[in-house]
């Protein structure tokens, strides 16, 4: 019986600790924004996302909704709610753009997007929309605290998009569709110079190529060693001292094969 008082009792003090840390009628926007902010701390994120709405909605206009709104974006971002906090982060900026949490803010919404990149098989909208708000960030503030990070991030997000691109070429390439997988190096090659994945799709849109020749009619293939060709070269351009430099160079030497004997009339045959 003495137990059960005593958690009758403690039952009593929790909800009445709990009911003061809420925002009632009647309390003042400072008191509010301060119980908002006290959730915020004690990592309540979710009701310190509902507290700072209230503020909000009874302070717009004043320097504490601006504090609210700023913070409600932070809750946001602290429970992983990513793509309510880029728009939250968003709102803070239109309405706040002169503030000076404007930097950080146009930061943490870029952010947000990047923690909603998915693995790089998958659809990337978010991938884009974070290199966007990175190179944003970097435009508006270009000695920006942030610039190096940001920097990094847009790097991470391009290596993201290449690997893809190319893993579509190596589709392609695996299933015998080699015109198809050239064009998807080409985007590597093209759109991703910088990246890892670059070197290594010129590569393979030269095989790409020569198997294509090999397997075309003999009035094409001609043509298509010429393409080969036309990667090594810039391969050589691009990447002199790369590290597929040997496979390469044997794959020179296949499509030289292939152009003469397609020139002379002889008959291609697939290595």
């Amino acid at each position: 019986m003495r137990n059960l008082l005593f958690l009758f009792a403690a039952m009593l003090l929790f909800a009445s600790c709990r009911s003061s840390d809420l925002i009632r009628p009647g309390d003042s926007l400072e008191v509010a924004y301060e119980k908002a902010f006290n959730q915020f701390e004690q990592e309540n994120y979710t009701e310190a996302a509902r507290a700072f709405e209230t503020v909000i909605s009874i302070g717009r206009g004043t320097d504490i909704g601006q504090d609210a709104q700023f913070y409600l974006a932070e809750s946001y971002f602290n429970n992983r709610r990513y793509l309510i906090a880029a728009s939250e982060y968003e709102r803070y900026a239109q309405f706040h753009p002169n503030s000076p949490r404007r930097e950080q803010a146009d930061f943490k919404r870029a952010l947000s997007f990047y923690n909603l990149s998915p693995r790089y098989r998958l659809d990337q909208t978010y991938t884009y929309r974070a290199i966007e708000n990175f190179r944003l960030l970097l435009s508006r503030f270009p000695n920006s605290e942030y610039a190096e990070d940001a920097a990094e991030y847009i790097s991470e997000l391009r290596t993201k998009l290449a690997r893809k691109a190319y893993s579509s070429g190596e589709f392609y390439k695996r299933t015998s569709r080699y015109q198809a997988a050239a064009v998807y190096f080409d985007i590597v090659i093209d759109n991703y110079p910088e990246t890892t994945w670059a070197e290594q799709a010129l590569v393979d849109q030269m095989e790409s190529y020569i198997l294509y020749a090999e397997n075309s009619v003999a009035a094409r293939q001609a043509e298509r060693f010429e393409m080969a060709l036309e990667s090594y070269e810039t391969y050589l351009q691009l990447f002199p001292r790369g590290e597929n430099r040997s496979r390469i160079e044997n794959l020179y030497d296949r499509a030289q094969r292939g152009l003469r004997a397609a020139t002379q009339g002889d008959s291609v045959v697939q290595n």
